[in-house]
């Protein structure tokens, strides 16, 4: 019991939180003009609110004092100051576009800060090429490389209505189920925290009209320090490797596999963008989303279509841990399942539309045709979020 009730007030206290102050923000958004306003480039048809990540912060921060007073449970403070900096950098990016160069510079910091003050790195790859601790001198630009890497993936993701915050419901999902498993607490409330936070986000976002409200550079930035650091405790965590390895499940190609599609779809459209002669982050419209959208899903269809897709390289390692596969297998085929599922599925789609134009031109008008209405359940929730 003593273990279950920091859980249930994490999760709890974060959802009644977002609940809370999202009405208030969307009013503050829409009254300062903080918006995402319609381009070339953007699916939406008038401006929308963008101060979504503060909402997620807010209802994460309550929780977490919350937890800290009632249970004594809590996290590193310049944990909680590197998620409050990604945030502040996001926002800030949203409201005055912060040029690449500087945003880097600034999770750079970041992350060093969080190495420095709470020992979070990659400095171990347990068996993966026959090595495990690795020098700092290697250690250090892993963890640079990693931690920004995915804090951008999960940063470039968002692009349609329920993605961003659905896939980090989902990876919170299985980084807290991995971390009740090995009972860690802290990294546990972290997670349902997060789960808290974004699930009424999620729905007033998917199927709200005039709640609807973006996640936003902050909200991503933050989510994406929060799976990095999420990553670097599991790998540096001997309780969670060792229970791991008791079931031949190597933690590495684990932590891959669930962060496939945002991380994988990044390297595609980097470097084609690169290849072609762009910026790697000149904004386009070449995401594994922006292929379904062309194709004439929903927002809400394209976000259950990319998660399936996460969920089956997930899948797909599991099933090569439980065939027998060592860790230098696993990896690899987390690698090859990731690029099929990005990469490999891009390409074939887009090798369809030049050769059968007409086929293609039929199967887009009957996606349109068939895209779920606003009716019924649709209507109810759309009523229901924008009454709340």
């Amino acid at each position: 019991m003593e273990i279950v009730i920091p859980h249930i007030i994490s999760i709890v206290v974060s959802f009644a939180a977002v609940c809370f102050i999202h009405p208030l923000l969307v009013k503050i958004a829409i009254k300062k003009h903080i918006v995402d306003s319609p381009n070339e480039r953007k699916f939406q048809d008038a401006p929308v609110p963008t101060m979504g990540g503060i909402a997620v912060f807010f209802g994460i921060a309550v929780s977490l004092v919350c937890t800290t007073v009632f249970t004594g449970i809590s996290l590193p403070p310049a944990l909680i100051a590197a998620l409050f900096t990604m945030l502040c950098l996001g926002t800030l990016d949203d409201i005055s576009d912060i040029p690449p160069v500087v945003r880097l510079i600034v999770q750079a910091v970041a992350v060093l800060a969080l190495m420095f003050f709470c020992g979070y790195s990659l400095d171990n790859l347990h068996g993966l090429w026959g090595l495990d601790v690795i020098p700092l001198a290697a250690a250090l630009p892993l963890t640079l490389f990693s931690v920004v890497g995915i804090i951008n993936a999960m940063n470039l993701i968002d692009g349609v209505d329920g993605l961003s915050s659905g896939l980090c419901i989902l990876y919170s999902t299985v980084f807290g189920i991995a971390f009740i498993l090995a009972g860690d607490t802290a990294m546990t409330v972290m997670c349902l925290s997060a789960i808290g936070a974004l699930i009424p986000f999620f729905m007033h976002n998917a199927f709200g009209r005039t709640s609807k409200m973006y996640i936003g550079n902050g909200g991503t930035m933050l989510m994406g320090l929060m799976l990095s650091v999420a990553v670097t405790v599991m790998v540096g965590d001997e309780t969670f490797v060792s229970i791991f390895d008791a079931r031949g499940y190597s933690v590495v190609p684990f932590t891959m596999a669930v962060l496939s599609i945002p991380v994988f779809d990044t390297l595609r459209v980097m470097t084609r963008r690169i290849l072609h002669g762009t910026s790697p982050f000149h904004a386009d419209r070449t995401h594994l989303h922006h292929m379904f959208i062309r194709l004439g899903f929903s927002h809400v269809g394209t976000t259950l279509r990319i998660t399936a897709l996460n969920c089956m390289v997930i899948g797909i390692w599991a099933l090569s841990a439980y065939l027998g596969a060592d860790t230098d297998l696993q990896f690899y085929i987390v690698i090859a399942a990731g690029t099929l599922a990005t990469a490999g599925l891009y390409a074939t789609v887009e090798a369809i539309e030049r050769r059968y134009p007409e086929q293609t031109a039929r199967f887009i008008e009957h996606n349109f045709r068939t895209k779920p209405k606003r009716d019924g359940i649709f209507l109810f929730l759309q009523k229901l979020m924008d009454s709340i």
